[in-house]
């Protein structure tokens, strides 16, 4: 893999940027992600809204920059975190997830509101917009088990409704190659460090971000306005997030 697509801990702190900007004009000729917005039914079997007003979804589909940057910007959602799911918390650090062996996947945790949004709504989004469901181990210019696509079922209910999805999807074939989304077991969810949170919002001319992740934010806006949002809500981050 050409280094200068690696998201390491040095570019993320910008101790590289100057040789970043100055590959720049490499990127803007190379790095295609693929990650292009496709217009895709609704889910068939989505979950019931109840009376609760809070309810989580963790998934997974590249780099966690671009996942939390789209579902920032939807109604509905009242927070997204960047982390790790799927390994152990003695492995759940960048430094660490990044080698691609901690069975780990970067990821987000969504909480949101399901009388606004539902669950299945949220998994419309993510196979549509927020990145590549046929694309295995790795999204665009990241590759690696850490960058899968999967879906992090919290109870019986969203299992189902993920797995019904994929079928659904798979069977219309609305993308040109197979699905390889896993629906996986959680096993928990560990905040990423505070370098990462919010990046999008917070860094919209970094070159990643601008070739890979603001297409993604302006397909949600174009594919989905009504639930799109202008001023996308941040993750809070607190003294027990990850420095």
């Amino acid at each position: 893999m050409n280094p200068l697509f690696m998201k390491s801990s040095k570019i993320a702190h910008f101790g590289a940027l100057v040789m970043v900007m100055a590959a720049v004009a490499f990127w803007q000729r190379s790095a295609h992600s693929d990650e292009r917005a496709v217009s895709i039914p609704a889910p068939v079997q989505d979950e019931h809204a109840g009376n609760a007003h809070t309810e989580t979804a963790v998934i997974a589909g590249g780099c966690f920059w671009g996942v939390q940057g789209v579902f920032e910007h939807v109604r509905g959602v009242t927070q997204v975190a960047s982390g790790y799911t799927g390994g152990a918390s003695d492995t759940a650090e960048y430094e660490r997830v990044s080698d691609g062996d901690t069975g780990h996947a970067e990821s987000v945790r969504i909480t949101f509101d399901p009388t606004v949004i539902s669950y299945g709504k949220l998994l419309q989004i993510f196979f549509s917009v927020a990145h590549n469901p046929t694309e295995l181990d790795y999204q665009g210019p990241d590759h690696g088990t850490q960058y899968r696509s999967a879906i992090f079922p919290l109870n019986a209910q969203q299992r189902n409704v993920a797995q019904a999805y994929i079928a659904q999807l798979q069977g219309a074939h609305v993308f040109a190659s197979p699905i390889v989304t896993r629906v996986e077991p959680y096993k928990g969810f560990y905040p990423a460090e505070n370098y990462h949170q919010n990046f999008l919002a917070l860094h919209p001319d970094y070159p990643y971000i601008a070739i890979n992740d603001l297409p993604k934010v302006d397909a949600l806006k174009s594919l989905f306005p009504a639930l799109y949002r202008t001023q996308p809500v941040l993750f809070q981050t607190t003294a027990s997030t990850k420095p």
